[in-house]
């Protein structure tokens, strides 16, 4: 955190904030000193050897610069005003000018001051403006140490998340990740299934070999056949040169297949073949060629049904599924999604170039009652328009967009609209009325938590909400329902 500026019992300061002042007016130096005297320690820096050592000077806390003493005026202070926040994060910088432009003071602000004041100012005042951008600063900095403690813990060769779910999930890797054996990634669509392989490859002893991968479901039937073996000059039409195949490609490294059930039955016995004889005939080609490469594959769909139906080979089942990997949804990773929503707040908001961005309280509840169909993936798409549409510096609710948002309960609303039902009916009432209290009781029996409530019923919140104020509008139901909703 820095020196402490609190006082000790007698209330004198025990230690000093060190600060930098970057002027050409040299004369007005003593003057700053005394008044900043005695909490701010105070060094000129007139030169440019002297500005680039207050830069570097971890010791030094703070930045008090006139940006008109650089280039030709204001607008070229801005621009150094930027590198040396490019170079130092944790150091308050404080921007002074003889301009009265308002778009100086806009630029100013977003090439990353803390504080801007016009000049002549009252330097008496500075002292308490550093103190607060100083440790507001500090501040900062802890958290980002810490979440970058909490992340370290919670992530693992580049997925993230130290729920008990994915814990599994990195000792399983770790297991299999210095053998040969073939692996199967099994998940729906989203979780990360490539990141578990490449995390397979980074953790073996085939890290720094090839690492071929390829989307079985991305290439047209036709051309896979050609990708994954290879072809010799004039096997086909167009065929001018030849070409290896991804399988030759990932000799003495891993070959990575995503969506392997697209295979058509006939690559699968080219496929089992190869993995028997460890060798692979390219199209138009006499001669086997010997591959020393390690298989993982990945898949969405139920491998033992798709073998049941007759459209995957029993053998290569066998073959490829000698250690599976479950890779769980998102909905089943409890504590994960707030650490996910920080990492890609981050990234994110460096990617765009944009300060780092605050969430709305409630949102972390929006996002953990949503049941993500789309799992990993689809939160990084939401977070990532977020961090771009959002206006200012704070993310709110509405800047949240939510697909499928009533996803679960779409069968109910199915048997009936519960927005539009017809009072005549006594049938879609009592239906009606049924569900209403079930979800207020699932309210009261889960202490008026309205996400544990929903996660109870397999509904999404949204349609909890929904359910819910028709019961707060609804004279049938009792007073002490109506005040477990509210409460």
């Amino acid at each position: 955190m820095g020196p402490s500026l609190r006082g000790d019992t007698n209330g004198t300061a025990t230690e000093q904030y060190s600060i930098a002042i970057v002027t050409m007016k040299e004369a007005s130096f003593p003057a700053i000193r005394r008044l900043l005297a005695p909490h701010l320690s105070t060094v000129l820096a007139s030169t440019q050897a002297q500005i680039e050592a207050a830069v570097h000077d971890s010791g030094v806390h703070g930045i008090v610069f006139d940006l008109d003493c650089i280039g030709e005026g204001a607008s070229d202070g801005i621009e150094v005003l930027q590198e040396i926040r490019k170079l130092r994060e944790d150091i308050a910088l404080v921007a002074i000018t003889e301009s009265t432009s308002g778009e100086i003071a806009l630029k100013a602000s977003q090439a990353g001051a803390d504080e801007f004041f016009v000049s002549p100012m009252d330097f008496s005042q500075l002292g308490e403006v550093l103190f607060g951008a100083i440790e507001k600063r500090a501040m900062q900095s802890e958290g980002r140490r810490l979440l970058s403690q909490m992340e370290s813990k919670a992530a693992f060769c580049g997925m993230i998340g130290g729920s008990e779910p994915m814990q599994k999930v990195y000792q399983a890797i770790e297991a299999v990740a210095g053998s040969n054996a073939s692996v199967v990634i099994r998940g729906e669509s989203g979780v990360g299934k490539e990141l578990v392989a490449q995390a397979i490859v980074q953790c073996g002893e085939r890290r720094d070999k090839p690492y071929v991968c390829l989307n079985c479901s991305a290439i047209p039937e036709t051309l896979v056949e050609s990708e994954l073996f290879g072809y010799e000059k004039g096997a086909f039409s167009g065929a001018d040169s030849a070409k290896p195949g991804l399988i030759e490609l990932a000799h003495t490294g891993t070959l990575f297949l995503d969506e392997i059930t697209t295979l058509n039955l006939g690559l699968q016995s080219k496929l089992l073949r190869a993995l028997q004889e460890r060798s692979v005939q390219r199209l138009g080609g006499r001669a086997a060629k010997k591959i020393d490469f390690r298989l993982i594959t990945a898949t969405n769909d139920d491998l033992e049904g798709e073998v049941k139906k007759g459209r995957f080979r029993e053998d290569l089942f066998y073959r490829i599924n000698v250690v599976p990997i479950m890779v769980p949804p998102l909905r089943e990773r409890p504590g994960d999604i707030p650490t996910l929503v920080e990492h890609f707040v981050r990234l994110y908001c460096t990617a765009n170039k944009k300060p780092l961005k605050q969430l709305q309280p409630e949102i972390m509840e929006i996002l953990e009652g949503y049941s993500w169909p789309g799992n990993v993936r689809e939160l990084e798409n939401v977070m990532q328009r977020a961090i771009i549409l959002a206006p200012g510096q704070m993310v709110r609710a509405e800047d949240l967009t939510l697909n499928n948002e009533d996803t679960e309960g779409a069968d109910l609303e199915d048997v009936v609209d519960i927005s539009d039902y017809n009072p005549a009916s006594s049938f879609e009432r009592q239906l009606r009325d049924y569900k209403v209290k079930l979800a207020v009781s699932a309210v009261r029996d889960n202490n008026g938590n309205k996400t544990l409530a929903a996660r109870s019923l397999c509904i999404s919140r949204a349609y909890l909400h929904r359910l819910i104020r028709l019961a707060e509008s609804d004279a049938v139901f009792e007073p002490e329902l109506r005040e477990t909703v509210n409460g």
